[in-house]
Formats: C-alpha cells, sequence, structure tokens
C-alpha cells in the first residue's frame, strides 16, 4: 500500500488495514480495540492525561508509527517530577484535556487539505517538484492558566515533512511570545531526543510573585492572663503561685515590632511582570504610661510597675511595694495602680488599689481590702463578723472565716467558715479541706465544695443564681440611706443658724443621689428576676451535704433533713431537685 493511501485510509475512515509483512511484520497500527502500551497505567499521579481510544492524538501517532515503523507511546504527563502543587496539576491536566483535543483537530484538518490538493488533478511535473502531503514537523505549547508554566508537544512531519530541529523549536517559541525562564537545555537536546514527538516537556518556567509579609507584634509580657489555681497531688493549692503582677522597669522592652515586608514581583514565561502585594503595617499597642523608640520598633515601659494588657493596648500601671504590715508605720493606702504586700493587713486599715493586690499574710479582723482587680492573700481572711472584702474581678485565698466577701467572678479557697460571700460567678471550695461551714455562700453560676454544713447541723445557706453582687450593693445603699435619714432628722432638729441651712441642703442632696442610686439597683434585680423565671439558675455540687443546710433559689428553699453524698442541686420546673 502506498503512503498516500495508508494516510487516505486513516484520515478518512476506511477499514483498518495492517501491515504487510514486508514493511513491518511486528508492529501494528493503534486502534480503540487495541490501546497503546501504558506502563504508568494506575498513576496516581494528577499531572499525568489519560485519553480515550478515539482521541484524535492517536490517529496522528498511528500516521507516524505507519511511516517510521517504530514511535515510543504518547505519554501527556505535565510534571514527571511531581515538584508542581497537585490541585494546580488537576486544574491544568482539565485544560490541557481541551486545548489537546483542537491542537489534534486542527492538525489533521492540515492533513487533509494537503491531501485534498493531491487529489485535485495537478500536472504531474507539480508532484515531482514535492510530495503535496508533506508537513513539518510542528511544535504545540500549552500554558498555564497563570501564565507562569509552558509545556510542549512536537507533532511530527507528515510525508517528507522536515523533522524537529533547534532552529524550528526556537522560531517557535519566538513566534508564541515565549522568552521568559525557557529551558535551553531541554531546546538544544529535544531535537535529538528519541521521545521528541507526542510528549509533553516543561520547556519555560516564570517567576511566581511573592506577597510581602503582613507586620507583627512579639510580646514579652502575656495579654491574658489565666487566673487559676492548681491543686497538687496532695489536693493543696499554692497561692503564692498566681503571679498575676508582671513587674516591669523603666524602659524595658514590652513588646517589638516586626515591620511588613515588601512584595516581589513575578515574571510569567511570556515576559509579563505579576505584580505583589506588600505586607500591612501593625500599629504598637501603646498605652498609659509606655512610650515607642526612636526606631519606631519598641514598645517601652516609661515607668517601672506592672505590666497589663486592655484589650487593645499594654499599659504600665504603678506597683506600690509594702515591704512589711499595712500598719501605723504605713496608715491607710489608697493607690491607683497595683499593691504588692509583704506582710499582713493589720486590723482597722484599709486598703483600696484600682488594680490588684496581693498579701503574702493575713488581713486581720475589722480591716478593709478593696481591688480593682484581683486579690491574692497567701495565707488567709480572718474577719470578725464586721471585715468587708471586695474585689472586681476574683478572690483567691488560702481561708476565709467571718468576713464579708463581695467579688464580681470567681472565689477559691480552702474553706469558708461563717462567712458571707457574694460571687457573680462560681465559689469553688475544692482544695484542701474544702468546707463550707456556718454563714451564706450566695453565686450566680456554681458552688462547689468538698463538705457543706457540719455534723452539728449548724445552719449553713446555700443560694444560687441572681445578681449576688448587686444584691449586696443594694444592701450597703439601703445602710446608707438609713444613716443621712437619721443624720438628716438630727440637722432639722438643730436651732435655726446660717449653718444649719447649708447642712441641710448637703445633706439632703446626698439623700437624694443615694434614692436614684437605690431605685436603679433595684430595678437591675427585677429585670434579672424576670429573666430568671422557668430558667435554671446556678447549680450546688457537693461531696457531702450534711443536714441544717439550706439550698436556695430565688424564693425556693430546701432544707436537707439527712445527710447527702454526692450530690448535685438544680432546678428543675420551678422545684429543687437534688440527685
Amino acid at each position: 500500500m502506498s503512503l498516500k493511501d495508508k494516510l487516505t485510509s486513516l484520515l478518512f475512515g476506511s477499514q483498518h488495514h495492517p501491515l504487510s509483512n514486508e514493511e513491518d511484520g511486528a508492529e501494528q497500527q493503534y486502534t480503540a480495540e487495541a490501546a497503546p502500551e501504558n506502563p504508568e497505567a494506575g498513576d496516581p499521579n494528577p499531572a499525568l492525561l489519560e485519553l480515550p481510544a478515539e482521541h484524535p492524538i492517536y490517529q496522528l501517532y498511528n500516521l507516524r508509527r505507519t511511516e517510521t515503523g517504530y514511535l515510543p507511546t504518547p505519554r501527556l504527563c505535565l510534571d514527571e517530577d511531581k515538584d508542581l502543587p497537585a490541585d494546580m496539576m488537576r486544574r491544568e491536566t482539565n485544560r490541557l484535556r481541551v486545548t489537546l483535543s483542537s491542537m489534534c483537530n486542527a492538525r489533521l484538518k492540515q492533513a487533509r487539505d494537503k491531501d485534498k490538493r493531491g487529489k485535485s488533478g495537478k500536472k504531474k511535473e507539480e508532484e515531482a517538484d514535492g510530495d503535496p502531503l508533506a508537513l513539518d514537523a510542528s511544535p504545540q505549547f500549552f500554558l498555564s492558566a497563570d501564565k507562569l508554566y509552558a509545556w510542549v508537544i512536537v507533532f511530527p512531519p507528515v510525508g517528507a515533512g522536515e523533522e524537529l530541529n533547534r532552529e524550528m523549536l526556537y522560531q517557535a517559541l519566538v513566534v508564541q511570545g515565549i522568552t521568559y525562564g525557557v529551558d535551553t537545555h531541554l531546546v538544544d537536546r529535544l531535537s535529538r531526543d528519541e521521545k521528541k514527538y507526542f510528549h509533553m516537556f516543561l520547556i519555560a518556567k516564570g517567576k511566581p510573585a511573592f506577597d510581602g509579609a503582613n507586620g507583627n507584634i512579639v510580646d514579652y509580657f502575656p495579654r491574658t492572663v489565666v487566673r487559676t489555681l492548681e491543686v497538687d497531688e496532695f489536693d493543696k493549692v499554692d497561692y503564692t503561685a498566681l503571679n498575676l503582677i508582671h513587674n516591669v522597669k523603666q524602659g524595658e522592652e514590652i513588646c517589638r515590632l516586626i515591620k511588613p515586608t515588601e512584595g516581589e514581583p513575578g515574571r510569567t514565561v511570556l515576559d509579563q511582570e505579576i505584580p505583589a502585594k506588600s505586607g500591612k503595617a501593625v500599629p504598637l499597642p501603646k498605652g498609659r504610661n509606655t512610650e515607642i523608640s526612636e526606631d519606631g520598633i519598641l514598645l517601652l515601659a516609661s515607668i517601672a510597675g506592672d505590666v497589663e494588657f486592655t484589650g487593645r493596648s499594654f499599659q504600665v500601671k504603678p506597683v506600690l511595694d509594702i515591704p512589711g504590715n499595712v500598719d501605723f508605720s504605713t496608715g491607710n493606702i489608697n493607690f491607683l495602680g497595683d499593691v504588692n504586700i509583704r506582710g499582713d493587713v493589720l486590723s482597722g486599715f484599709t486598703v483600696r488599689a484600682m488594680g490588684n493586690i496581693q498579701v503574702a499574710g493575713v488581713i486581720e479582723a475589722g480591716s478593709t481590702v478593696e481591688a480593682g482587680g484581683d486579690l491574692i492573700v497567701v495565707k488567709g481572711i480572718l474577719g470578725d463578723g464586721n471585715s468587708i472584702i471586695r474585689a472586681h474581678r476574683s478572690v483567691f485565698s488560702k481561708y476565709i472565716e467571718n468576713s464579708t466577701i463581695y467579688v464580681r467572678e470567681n472565689l477559691q479557697t480552702d474553706c469558708i467558715l461563717n462567712s458571707q460571700i457574694y460571687s457573680d460567678g462560681e465559689v469553688l471550695v475544692r482544695s484542701g479541706r474544702g468546707t463550707i461551714m456556718g454563714g451564706r455562700v450566695w453565686a450566680a453560676k456554681k458552688v462547689s465544695a468538698m463538705i457543706v454544713g457540719a455534723r452539728s447541723e449548724c445552719r449553713t445557706s446555700i443560694a444560687l443564681g441572681g445578681l449576688p453582687c448587686t444584691n449586696f450593693e443594694r444592701e450597703i445603699v439601703q445602710q446608707e440611706l438609713k444613716m443621712l435619714e437619721m443624720d438628716l432628722e438630727k440637722v432639722e432638729c438643730q436651732l435655726d443658724s446660717p449653718g444649719k441651712s447649708g447642712l441641710l441642703d448637703k445633706t439632703r442632696a446626698k439623700l437624694a443621689v443615694t434614692e436614684l442610686k437605690l431605685r436603679q439597683l433595684e430595678g437591675e434585680l427585677a429585670d434579672i428576676k424576670i429573666e430568671a423565671e422557668g430558667k435554671n439558675n446556678g447549680r450546688l455540687e457537693c461531696g457531702i451535704a450534711y443536714p441544717g443546710t439550706e439550698i436556695n433559689f430565688g424564693d425556693e428553699m430546701l432544707r436537707l433533713r439527712h445527710e447527702s453524698r454526692q450530690c448535685v442541686a438544680t432546678l428543675v420546673q420551678g422545684e429543687i431537685v437534688l440527685t
């Protein structure tokens, strides 16, 4: 069979004719019934493109193999070394599937057009000048969607067409506009490669753009302070280990700024620039008593004190360090920052601070302590029934006895004896003795203790839910109101004088302000009572609850008549349930 007849049979759908033994007894054309050997069958490489046997690339492959007698099986793999991202390769192989069909169909159309011209009755002398079916080798390029990679697949010549050579490949690259990142070593050797036809080669690689890194802050002090005491294997708590005060010296670094970096532009294989974004700058979290260094990199403490993060910025609160006791040598303390007392707070003295208060010893009877932050008492609080302790965060103490404690968050201690506790969070008495005996403990969320009450059946009240702190404030305001009313009566009983008129006005003004404050607190309590209706607010968890223990949920009250172990008390549908 002549070359022309073979091509006509292949391109225009005539029946398959195997090669004669004289031409090649071993080779057969590729057909849909006999796919070419693929040693990589089942290859998990996502860059490998598998095509059906009827794809037009195999028609071109059969034509070339008919002419030469031997041709390596087509292999369409975009990344032989598997260095490129797998997800990108999956996208690109899907694009290649469509593009390759268009390339192969265009090549077949060129062959058909040549064949038609060969049958159009040209003069024999024109046919003698050259084979009308001749097509030179044709490099075809496939670019990735981002134009960062370019692959080449070479279609072999048809008939007497010219084989692939170095100059042909370079010229095709220039025509396609692929001028950046070209693999010149591949271009130089490809024309001599045995598998130069019907194989994909990565011929050019661009330079990806790299966005700049955003600025960042490196902190040397914690932004979040976890105020939790750990219980060791001996059921003991080290109350000195809380370390809520983070001391800083004047001029010491609080945090450091890492400046953003500039983006690095990239380049496509078409020698087009890929823009890159620069990183975003972040400001230093400058707060009260801090300053920024001259180079704008460091945040420094402008005074010595305690570092605290307020949510938006670092600030330095001054720390008042008392080397001994709070007594006549120091007097009462009223400080805007943190107070660190290395001794005791003696009876009759007052300590107030806007920040945290840490007492290494005890708080004695008759003293008053109020902390705007946390209160840590390493040894304990020993009152006489008149001691008032207030903390706007949490309280941590070894023990609490005969004291009134007001705490906005949680309270943790080893023992509570005959005290009045008001907590808007949880009361945890699980370490050490873990006993609540006598008095009243009122927590909004939970009371957890090992022992509640005593064998002597002393009255111990546990109240849950509501707003204990607001209720406590209301009681204080009510007491202030009674005192002002008594003062007003005394002033009104005095003889008329210029001083009496001014004193009356001053007392009445205080009375009006106190009445307004009382109405506001009562309004808050009424609102929380309405919200709490139908809800299970709070719970009691204890190992042992002795008779004499009272459990209150609002107006509901349960008095234990018998000893209960491992019990949990909750409010279910308006009734107290002990399980």
